[in-house]
């Protein structure tokens, strides 16, 4: 028997032993390593991740060359890792725990049945009310839910049910209007609350040009899937951010694209945009 020969039946001898519980097993775990990889580089926190995979190095090389005394300090240090990446991590761990709590985690029981036709509606309306937003330099909010819910936000504001109008969504956001101040939510395709607020953005990296509203948005995209819209009071720019994210500037056929190629099923993405764009220096964005 040749060594190939010998090779394959090795392999073969260790298949034999594997059972169903064992691909379930490593299935679940790669699942929810890529799930946490994906979170950590969509945040801030990645940068502390890297910083913790040196220092793990660190230490295994400190061992291997037998540098005790920084194998101590590292070893010690080590102990109480655990306590201080869920501290680092929380805003990542909460969201993670949130996506496996919600009906639609991972699409696994498959997708939701979702209402085409009031979310494409609800798109059409928005776009028409941003478009007189972006001319008359009114600030507006609109956060779009996705597949994680986002009740924690809706109790903060007024809760109501109506569907979205371009008339109704400016008699809102038009200032002196009693409820303006804040975001408005919409779930599949239907206004469920108004005057909510978000979740500042983590991210100190962010440009000093931009205001509460846009750092909101971001704030909001970071925690949830949800898309946010944004329209700057300062200067009448429309943004949207996604994933933490921000793509300022866009046009109304911009904004309804990204829309539409976000809220619904089928339709082909753009290409990833980059992770903060900014232009117009010395103009401050609210």
């Amino acid at each position: 028997m040749g060594v190939g020969q010998t090779t394959i039946m090795t392999i073969l001898g260790y298949l034999r032993l594997i059972e169903i519980g064992d691909i379930i097993d490593v299935a679940l775990l790669t699942y929810i390593i890529y799930k946490s990889m994906a979170l950590l580089r969509k945040s801030s926190a990645i940068q502390v991740a890297k910083a913790i995979i040196i220092l793990v190095a660190t230490l295994w090389l400190s061992y291997q060359l037998n540098l005790n005394v920084l194998y101590f300090i590292l070893g010690k240090a080590m102990e109480l890792g655990l306590l201080a990446i869920v501290i680092v991590f929380q805003p990542e761990i909460r969201r993670f725990l949130e996506q496996i709590g919600s009906n639609d985690f991972g699409g696994f029981w498959g997708p939701k049945e979702i209402p085409i036709s009031d979310v494409e509606n609800s798109i059409q309306q928005t776009v028409q009310a941003f478009t007189d937003f972006s001319k008359e330099r009114v600030g507006a909010l609109i956060v779009f839910e996705r597949k994680m819910p986002i009740d924690a936000v809706l109790e903060t504001g007024t809760m109501v049910e109506s569907t979205v109008s371009s008339e109704l969504v400016k008699n809102i956001f038009y200032p002196n209007a009693p409820l303006h101040d804040g975001a408005m939510v919409i779930r599949n395709g239907k206004i469920v609350a108004i005057s909510c607020v978000l979740p500042l953005s983590r991210n100190t990296n962010l440009s000093q040009e931009l205001g509460m509203r846009h750092r909101s948005g971001i704030g909001m995209s970071e925690q949830s899937d949800a898309i946010v819209a944004i329209v700057s009071e300062e200067t009448g720019a429309i943004s949207v951010a996604s994933d933490g994210r921000l793509k300022r500037h866009l046009s109304p056929d911009t904004l309804q694209r990204m829309l539409k190629n976000e809220l619904i099923p089928g339709e082909k993405p753009l290409r990833k945009m980059p992770k903060y764009i900014f232009s117009r220096k010395g103009t401050r964005d609210e």
